[in-house]
């Protein structure tokens, strides 16, 4: 499953945007004409709409209309469809930018000061600034105000409300890294409190930075897939993406020396997914037997007349069958499922064979976070249940599908997600994500020195040592 949605928090420290005049090129009927038609496409394509409370999404829709006859610019007019957007909490739905106004986003610039965000374990700490600015704000720091609101007050009502995702743990992220997201010109009023207790206020406006400089200096780039022996003979493998079959090249070339491991951890933590057939090409070596279990699939059924039959009938109806139309009990529920939209097209679903070979039946943990997703969560899927793998680290992204991508007034687009996937016994994990097996949320050491702390992976190599001694 592809996933369009890439992050790759190195690129907060060397994007520059270009400041140039927000445009405002759409006029009323062309704003007007792609709200309705994102609107309208939700209302046909999305799979989860009979998850959304249709009376709220029928509101938001005609609050939107309104509001966006009072935007003053195109980015104000986008930021609209995306506050729309949020009410049907979807990942894998979305609306973008223009890339005109994309380019004038700004998350860390401040003229003077350079500030990088992070929410780590529920607190908005600093993780990072420009090199000349490290004295006098010290890495750690937490915010906790803006303009006036403590922090938490001010991510729900000005940064939430216009974040798309699935699960709370995305959102807390999202909200933590883009907390003072905006455009030049944008003013906040900070305070934040440093490590040793001593508290700040900065006055910060959205402006390029003109120093390159920060601290700490950005990690180098990370490779697509990484290997490296660990302590007491545990192999350690690191797969970046599924989105090029290299990384598959890549992982068979190592088989040799993973053969000889007694433990084995495969690090996802940072997979925003890609391809769900390079991630069954590296699964099926720890699966047992030949044959391997994926996600199920199901899409809207939408035939107009069931849905307009439905329309005449109730929740009650339901329960005892419309008699005066001849109409069963399960016939009464099908029509009423078409109209609201939950009647759905399984598609076919059996195991997959796989070609044979040489397994390694060692130990393994994989490491999993909030960024797992997609066709990373996939490869989650057909590793489920076999008894010599657990999962490490946070809960997955929760999201993954296929969306339908439509054009908007201006250049920007919007993404619909159009198939719900669940787990092989038909369990969702969508809006929740996967559950490791073994949750450690990160902390603030991990998230300031990468380099020297990383709990998650002490705690996976922990319980292989102890796995083995058994």
């Amino acid at each position: 499953m592809k996933n369009k949605i890439s992050i790759l928090l190195v690129l907060l420290f060397i994007c520059s945007p270009l400041v140039a005049q927000i445009p405002n090129k759409l006029s009323l009927n062309e704003k007007i004409y792609g709200l309705s038609k994102f609107w309208s496409d939700v209302e046909y394509n999305f799979v989860y709409l009979y998850k959304t409370d249709q009376k709220k999404w029928n509101e938001a829709y005609r609050e939107a209309i309104a509001n966006i006859q009072k935007t003053k610019n195109d980015y104000e007019y986008y930021k609209e469809l995306q506050k729309l957007c949020t009410v049907l909490k979807d990942g894998h739905t979305q609306v973008y930018f223009p890339e005109d106004i994309q380019n004038q986003v700004m998350v860390s610039m401040f003229g003077e000061y350079r500030l990088f965000l992070m929410n780590v374990q529920g607190k908005i700490y600093i993780i990072g600034t420009n090199k000349s600015k490290e004295k006098e704000i010290p890495l750690g720091s937490e915010i906790i105000k803006v303009n006036g609101l403590s922090v938490d007050e001010y991510q729900e009502k000005f940064v939430k409300p216009y974040i798309s995702s699935s699960t709370v743990s995305y959102l807390n992220f999202r909200a933590g890294m883009n907390l003072l997201e905006g455009v030049k010109g944008d003013v906040y009023d900070i305070e934040i409190k440093t490590p040793g207790g001593a508290l700040k206020k900065l006055h910060l406006i959205h402006s390029k930075t003109d120093e390159t400089a920060v601290n700490p200096e950005p990690l180098p780039n990370q490779s697509l897939f990484e290997f490296k022996w660990l302590k007491d003979n545990m192999a350690y493998v690191k797969i970046s993406t599924f989105e090029n079959s290299s990384v598959v090249k890549d992982f068979e070339s190592k088989l040799p020396e993973l053969k000889k491991a007694k433990g084995i951890v495969l690090d996802i933590r940072n997979n925003g997914g890609g391809s769900s057939k390079n991630s069954k090409n590296i699964a099926k070596y720890f699966i047992k037997g030949d044959t391997i279990y994926g996600a199920k699939n199901y899409s809207r059924k939408i035939i107009p007349t069931e849905r307009a039959l439905g329309s005449f009938l109730t929740p009650k109806d339901t329960l005892t069958g419309k008699s005066e139309w001849g109409l069963s009990k399960e016939e009464t529920t099908d029509l009423y499922k078409a109209y609201v939209g939950s009647k759905f097209h399984e598609f076919e679903y059996k195991p997959q064979v796989v070609d044979p070979v040489e397994k390694l039946n060692v130990p393994a943990v994989v490491l999993t976070s909030v960024l797992t997703a997609s066709a990373a969560e996939d490869f989650l899927i057909y590793l489920y249940g076999q008894k010599n793998i657990v999962r490490v680290g946070g809960y997955s992204n929760g999201s993954t599908g296929q969306p339908v991508q439509i054009e908007l007034p201006g250049g920007g687009s919007a993404m619909i997600c159009t198939k719900k996937v669940t787990l092989p016994d038909g369990e969702e994990f969508i809006g929740v994500g996967i559950k490791p097996d073994i949750l450690i949320e990160r902390n603030l050491n991990d998230t300031l020195y990468p380099l020297k702390f990383d709990s998650q992976l002490e705690a996976a190599i922990q319980y292989l040592k102890n796995t083995l001694k058994k």
